[in-house]
């Protein structure tokens, strides 16, 4: 039964390798990107810090709208950027374009929900101390919210692996595509257990370890 599996274990490696790259690329966009502009969301938000109503509406109506695309519209909508970014529109690297769009307006309003979580009363203390908007950011905020933020961005993680799956529909690669590729049309089901096996040990895997560490960094 395993015999496919076998045969296919050097495309199964380059597989793994091409989630990876996909992984580490919109992972790194994502989680930058999206703390900066959940946290930018979250002062604009709050009337006792910057407090840009405006702003705060137009940035996250267009957020809403990058959420509510589907991956694979979003894929082909911004196949141009990935053009320009990465010189083509299929592999790993010119799948991550779409996979960071996607996965920073999903951060950032995971973000800006757990920084909403932290206390008020926190805030005006630091506020009366004559804390400035980057002390409050850096000392307070971040600080007091690293737990979710920790568990939020796994959350992205998991996300991220089906998200990768659906890149190989612009020839993006990784395990899901050589799944879909020989498990399904091909109808080779040792191809489909073990990778879907292997995605599945994955998550429970990525899981575990931030629960770890958002428990062990939770200050409450």
């Amino acid at each position: 039964m395993m015999e496919g599996v076998i045969n296919l274990l050097p495309e199964l490696w380059q597989a793994v390798k091409e989630t990876g790259i996909m992984l580490g690329i919109g992972l790194t966009l994502s989680g930058l990107l999206g703390a900066a502009l959940g946290t930018t969301l979250f002062l604009w938000r709050d009337e006792r810090l910057l407090n840009r109503p405006t702003l705060y509406a137009i940035v996250g109506g267009l957020i809403n709208v990058v959420r509510s695309f589907p991956f694979v519209i979003l894929m082909i909508a911004s196949a141009p950027l990935a053009r320009t970014l990465a010189g083509t529109t299929i592999g790993p690297i010119a799948a991550s374009v779409p996979l960071a769009i996607a996965g920073t307006a999903y951060f950032a309003r995971l973000v800006e929900l757990s920084l909403s979580d932290v206390p008020g009363g926190v805030i005006e203390a630091a506020l009366a101390f004559g804390a400035s908007t980057t002390d409050i950011v850096f000392k307070v905020l971040l600080r007091e919210a690293r737990s979710g933020l920790v568990l939020g961005f796994t959350s992205l993680s998991v996300s991220y692996l089906s998200y990768s799956a659906a890149a190989g529909i612009i020839g993006g690669g990784g395990v899901g595509d050589l799944a879909i590729r020989y498990g399904y049309y091909r109808f080779q089901t040792d191809v489909m257990f073990v990778t879907v096996l292997g995605l599945v040990l994955f998550v429970q895997a990525v899981q575990t370890l931030g629960n770890f560490i958002s428990r062990r960094i939770d200050m409450r």
